[in-house]
């Protein structure tokens, strides 16, 4: 049988901690959502690789190191209210739930979408509205957010979402620039998002996040 608690606690020691997530929330998180629940059944087993892992086509759950670093980046506090864009399964969900006050987790695709619901109630994370629609146009309803993670590939970030961010808040994407992958932990000040680097990572490109390509004759 299988000891995913133990293979939990090796991810954390030598995938998170070692590559300078530091904060205690995140890796208390990190060693209390059990991974394996949040992927396809037939994943399980390597649940807890240092690899993204494939969803549905084009989708993937971020690697356990990339992940944690973006979520140590957001400095997520007890009282925050998130935006979890491209949710997948609801692993990214569960963990920020596990520290903040309450996530809204968006997802494009509807088979994802219930899965990360019902997957998410089986864990007893009672603390996450899952709401399926368009990843790039966020949640207007439920703004605005202390933090907003989005969860793959962005070459852009539409302004509908970063008007959802809390003046102060925080925002982490991964963005792509040519063959490069780039995560950036944006601050909103005076209305506008600042932009500073963070680490180098790679995922698929969102759906809604590319870039409009100039008209070529």
């Amino acid at each position: 049988m299988t000891d995913f608690a133990q293979r939990r606690t090796m991810m954390v020691d030598t995938q998170v901690r070692p590559n300078e997530v530091t904060s205690y929330p995140v890796i208390d998180a990190m060693l209390s959502v059990p991974r394996e629940q949040f992927v396809p059944d037939s994943r399980r087993d390597v649940a807890y690789v240092g690899e993204n892992i494939d969803l549905v086509p084009g989708r993937v759950l971020l690697e356990p190191r990339t992940l944690g670093k973006m979520i140590d980046a957001l400095n997520l506090q007890n009282h925050d209210l998130v935006l979890d864009i491209g949710c997948g399964y609801g692993y990214s969900a569960a963990v920020m739930a596990h520290i903040a006050e309450a996530v809204v987790a968006v997802e494009e695709n509807a088979e994802l979408a219930a899965e990360a619901e019902s997957r998410l109630a089986a864990q007893d994370v009672f603390n996450v509205a899952v709401v399926q629609g368009a990843l790039d146009e966020g949640c207007a309803g439920q703004a605005p957010y202390d933090a907003i993670l989005i969860e793959g590939a962005v070459e852009q970030v539409p302004n509908a979402l970063a008007d959802q961010l809390r003046e102060g808040g925080r925002i982490v994407a991964l963005f792509r620039e040519d063959n490069l992958g780039i995560v950036r932990i944006g601050h909103k000040l005076d209305g506008r998002v600042n932009w500073r680097f963070a680490f180098n990572a790679a995922a698929p490109l969102l759906p809604g996040f590319a870039r409009p390509r100039g008209f070529v004759l």
